[in-house]
């Protein structure tokens, strides 16, 4: 069985006296110049190896620097990275205007009384002071480390002034106890005395929305995937916004929560990606599949079919020319919803003003496309250009969408589905859920597509698509879930 090993460097080996005892615990000497790959991974082993560097001091060319920069370089994971060493170094960063960040500082100060500024410390992003917690998770977030020092002041509105990384020395008894606490919850529980607990081979997070209305995979699938990981030795772990500084303690992100550009679902693909993990949806398939006009191009670019559409500006001339174009009634859509949002059918000239004069409010670009309709639409699953299911949606009773989202007081209503083996899909429908997939990128896609005289349209491409239990896997069973976690492996695997 393979399994990840945790390293903890500490300067001197009485920094960890206050701590239980690790079988993997080292200095920098013996980390940089004794190493023996071997000795912890075994001759060709893939075991992974996670480095948490304690060492006093990160300043350039110091023992903790070092342990950092080498760690990268055999492919270890390591906190702090050397990027975030070199970004805590650069003191015009620390007066930081970036907008996540901004907005958790003045939420968390909106009843601090302006006056003299103040330190906290955050272990592993967390802090004991409780209306800070928001804060010190987006601080993390931006420099990942053990032990940070945050200074605060008032300069029109709570700034930081200062962020610097601490020592494990240095810490008072009380810091000890939420270190250890937070080291703890960081390390999956390391640090407690020895429990009978299967280590597994890799780590696979989850990103889903418990309360989200219309989620990519219900509650049942996602205990199909957990159980998919551990007869695959994977620990399946489900994650939820509010746990972006754990990102790196995981080989695989998963996102199983509708994505959007302007949304944590994209900061979460970014995030993972530049801690080197495997993720589903990469940031590029969610920057190309979230916008329409671009999938518009693509398809046009590439001679695939798709329903007559034109890109909309605020311009009259040409939304009085649809008429002749397309003809009613037409579909005006906006580049970036999803679920059959921001879809709106017009009936006539007055309606397509009235739609238009609304959303150009809202965004520079629209789309107006023909209106193509029928019973269903076809959904094919691709993961890594290769069809994985084959479904029919078929429209809502009395709605001509597949999702009917109603009045504001009124439950979305959705239609049927039907689940059919690869085989019974026309030849022409797989080809060009394909085709489409290759151009998009390599990543899981479900592609929407309508049947016209012989032919297959793409309707969309979808970089999050459906898996529901009894929906999607209602022919492929558990292999459907067996099938994407292999890939999750296989591309860790090839990664290393």
């Amino acid at each position: 069985m393979f399994v990840a090993k945790i390293i903890v460097i500490v300067e001197k080996l009485k920094d960890w006296n206050s701590y239980y005892p690790v079988e993997q615990l080292m200095t920098p000497q013996d980390y940089l110049v004794n190493w023996d790959e071997t000795l912890y991974t075994g001759k060709g082993s893939k075991e992974r190896i996670k480095i948490i560097n304690l060492c006093r001091s990160y300043k350039y060319q110091s023992y903790g620097y070092y342990c950092s920069l080498l760690a990268e370089a055999r492919g270890h994971s390591v906190i702090p990275t050397v990027k975030s060493i070199n970004d805590l170094s650069r003191s015009f960063l620390y007066n930081l205007d970036t907008e996540d960040l901004d907005l958790s500082i003045q939420r968390a100060f909106k009843n601090q009384v302006p006056g003299d500024g103040f330190s906290i410390s955050l272990f592993f992003g967390k802090t004991d002071r409780e209306l800070l917690a928001e804060v010190a998770r987006s601080i993390f977030d931006l420099f990942p480390a053990p032990i940070l020092h945050v200074d605060f002041e008032w300069d029109k509105k709570w700034t930081i002034s200062s962020i610097r990384t601490g020592s494990l020395n240095a810490l008072s008894t009380t810091d000890e106890d939420i270190f250890a606490a937070a080291l703890d919850d960081y390390s999956g529980k390391i640090w407690r005395k020895p429990k009978a607990k299967k280590k597994y081979r890799y780590d696979l997070a989850i990103l889903h929305n418990p309360l989200d209305p219309l989620p990519p995979s219900d509650k049942k699938a996602l205990n199909n995937f957990i159980k998919a990981g551990k007869e695959n030795d994977v620990l399946v772990e489900l994650i939820e916004k509010k746990d972006y500084p754990r990102i790196a303690e995981y080989d695989a992100l998963f996102i199983r929560e509708t994505t959007s550009l302007n949304h944590h679902t994209y900061r979460f693909a970014k995030k993972a990606e530049s801690e080197g993990l495997v993720v589903i949806d990469d940031s590029m398939s969610i920057l190309r599949c979230t916008n329409k006009i671009y999938m518009h191009n693509l398809l046009h670019s590439n001679k695939i079919h798709a329903p007559k559409t034109f890109v909309l500006s605020d311009n009259p001339e040409q939304i009085k020319s649809l008429e002749a174009e397309i003809g009613f009634p037409m579909i005006i859509k906006i580049p970036d919803g999803s679920f059959s949002k921001g879809v709106f059918k017009v009936e006539n000239h007055a309606d397509l003003l009235k739609v238009t004069d609304d959303l150009f409010k809202k965004t520079a670009l629209l789309l107006a496309q023909e209106f193509f309709y029928t019973d269903f639409d076809w959904r094919i699953g691709v993961l890594n250009e290769k069809p994985i299911y084959a479904c029919k949606y078929y429209m809502t009773k009395g709605h001509w969408q597949i999702y009917d989202h109603g009045k504001k007081k009124e439950k979305d209503k959705t239609g049927e589905a039907e689940t059919l083996p690869l085989g019974k899909v026309p030849k022409h429908v797989l080809n060009t859920a394909i085709k489409i997939s290759h151009h998009v990128g390599n990543s899981l896609y479900g592609v929407d597509l309508k049947e016209k005289n012989g032919k297959a349209y793409v309707i969309e491409v979808n970089d999050n698509p459906n898996i529901d239990s009894n929906v999607e896997d209602a022919i492929a069973g558990p292999d459907l879930y067996h099938n994407i976690i292999h890939e999750f492996v296989r591309r860790i695997e090839e990664k290393k």
